[in-house]
């Protein structure tokens, strides 16, 4: 895949339900998107969403990722077919680093069953305050950049030990934002010096061993002093400059879902996606606008020759990593459901175990999304 690859492979794009209809299908063959993300609204059952990414990759031409959130908690798209896995902060509570790693390598063994080859984790946000209502709540690993950067080391190994492709979020860390970048933009008022003693030493640390990192959507006046209220997910100071030339990052980055209110209250659509690529992300993430991925390629095609062929090297480069699906096995799936059951009861004992999230998007629709 060079320049002459399809620029579709520069969206990763959402799927409208459960089974891919005609239409759908015909608008995907087309398009070539580099990546699906798939979420609750995709999930039936075990075997439909198994012959739902095999339809996908068989639309493909280029093997695409197939990524989704399954993080732990209330952050588990897969736990609408099975068990739910313990979250970040309840593993981090425990405090066993066998646990955490055995948690990477069910998340891996359970999501490469079903053919997905990517991971939306590890989140590398630190929990400054566990309560706090920024969408983080029981998703983060640590209270400080050190306990972050240890477990969040032994879950990113036993993913990707496994075959799947992991993706450190939300960079540059949004752990001190007071909103919900789902419904509006956080600002984040931290001096460079501030951020590179805390939220930033996480990635600083785990960069060599990601696969990706995904943007968020928070604006940093820091870096964007001259623009109130551009999203880092935008922006080329924090992208172009920081990430890729200051700390050197040359692997895959992709934005958070530009159908969040942080972006959409802000930016037209034209300009998201223009922007998010010339700022340095390789994958522009559309994840519930699906009818407007055509629209998004038609951008994506008025932009630069270099910087277009620079994002699909290293979409490329990225892509070799891909591994197959195991062969389908519905008992294989059940054996390794029920260990991820055994991990959950071993982190918050039989009685906790039994009490799951619930998951209603009253506090924040990164449950439903």
């Amino acid at each position: 895949m060079h320049s002459s690859a399809p620029l579709g492979q520069l969206l990763l794009t959402g799927v409208p339900g459960t089974e891919l209809d005609s239409d759908t299908a015909a608008r995907f063959k087309k398009l070539q998107p580099g990546g699906f993300i798939l979420f609750g609204r995709n999930i039936k059952s075990p075997e439909q969403l198994r012959k739902l990414i095999d339809d996908l990759r068989d639309l493909s031409d280029i093997e695409p990722f197939i990524t989704i959130d399954q993080e732990g908690g209330r952050v588990s798209r897969l736990r609408l077919i099975g068990s739910e896995p313990p979250n970040a902060q309840q593993l981090r509570k425990k405090g066993d680093p066998k646990l955490i790693q055995e948690h990477g390598r069910l998340t891996g063994q359970v999501l490469r069953m079903f053919g997905f080859n990517l991971d939306l984790c590890p989140v590398l946000d630190i929990s400054f305050d566990d309560e706090a209502d920024n969408s983080l709540k029981g998703r983060c690993y640590g209270t400080d950049p050190d306990e972050v950067i240890r477990n969040a080391t032994l879950f990113n190994q036993g993913l990707r030990k496994e075959g799947v492709l992991s993706s450190g979020k939300h960079f540059p860390g949004y752990a001190s934002a007071e909103v919900d970048p789902h419904h509006e933009l956080p600002v984040i008022n931290k001096t460079l010096e501030e951020m590179e003693a805390e939220e930033l030493r996480p990635f600083r640390a785990l960069l060599p061993e990601l696969d990706s990192i995904m943007t968020c959507h928070s604006h940093y006046p820091c870096w964007d002093a001259d623009r109130p209220r551009w999203p880092a997910s935008l922006s080329k100071n924090i992208i172009g400059q920081f990430l890729r030339n200051q700390l050197a990052y040359d692997g895959l980055v992709m934005t958070d879902d530009l159908d969040m209110g942080a972006v959409l209250n802000e930016v037209t659509f034209e300009e998201t996606i223009k922007a998010c690529i010339e700022a340095g992300n390789d994958l522009a993430m559309i994840c519930h606008r699906v009818e407007l991925v055509e629209k998004a390629a038609e951008v994506i095609e008025t932009l630069p020759g270099p910087i277009l062929h620079d994002a699909l090297v290293r979409i490329e480069k990225t892509k070799k990593k891909l591994k197959d699906p195991y062969a389908w096995s519905i008992e294989r799936f059940q054996e390794i459901d029920s260990q991820i059951w055994d991990l959950r009861v071993a982190t918050l004992g039989e009685e906790g175990a039994k009490e799951l999230s619930v998951e209603d998007g009253k506090r924040s629709p990164v449950e439903l999304y």
